[in-house]
């Protein structure tokens, strides 16, 4: 059947996801003030820039006349799709995100979420972790989801504890060596 003729879910956008993106059922999407920022900026972007633009383009190919052999139109209508479900995608996020400032928390050395938290390991190297939302994870920058088995094992305890949890590598053993709170970029 042709692909015009059938209709996408909206599930769609969260199917494809990878399991690092999906939020556990019944869970809130916290996120901090600049992560919601950035998740904004980048649904207006797609609404009043791209988007008018490769319907512009999607126009003028069909104009031309014969849509089968157009590539700007067939590939145009493609990325509009894409667009289309990206838009999806981040109307849900923002409309279900929970902002949470980790300014809040102040000089507490209690973990959660929006917590720099370094930690030492059993042969006494150390890694520093910033614990964020979902939607802001980026491990190069040392960003870990609230969700992944590390920062679930993290939070809720304090400087100097010594943890025991289940990583994708097997059991680790880890030490909280410091907890700080300031501004996510």
């Amino acid at each position: 059947m042709n692909k015009a003729f059938v209709r996408e879910s909206d599930d769609d956008d969260e199917e494809n996801l990878s399991p690092s993106l999906k939020l556990p059922p019944g869970t809130r999407n916290y996120i901090s003030p600049a992560g919601h920022a950035r998740l904004k900026d980048e649904l207006e972007h797609l609404v009043k820039r791209e988007r008018p633009h490769v319907v512009e383009v999607v126009a003028w190919a069909a104009s031309n006349g014969d849509r089968s052999e157009n590539g700007d139109y067939i590939y145009g209508k493609r990325r509009l799709r894409e667009i289309d479900r990206r838009i999806r995608f981040l109307t849900k996020r923002i409309e279900c995100a929970e902002i949470v400032d980790p300014l809040c928390h102040g000089d507490n050395d209690q973990i959660f979420f929006g917590a720099r938290v370094t930690i030492a390991d059993a042969g006494g190297s150390e890694n520093t972790y910033t614990i964020v939302g979902v939607d802001e994870t980026d491990v190069a920058r040392g960003y870990i989801s609230w969700i992944s088995p590390l920062a679930r094992a993290l939070i809720k305890s304090r400087e100097g504890d010594s943890i025991r949890f289940q990583s994708p590598v097997g059991i680790r053993e880890i030490e909280v060596v410091e907890v700080r709170y300031e501004a996510i970029d």
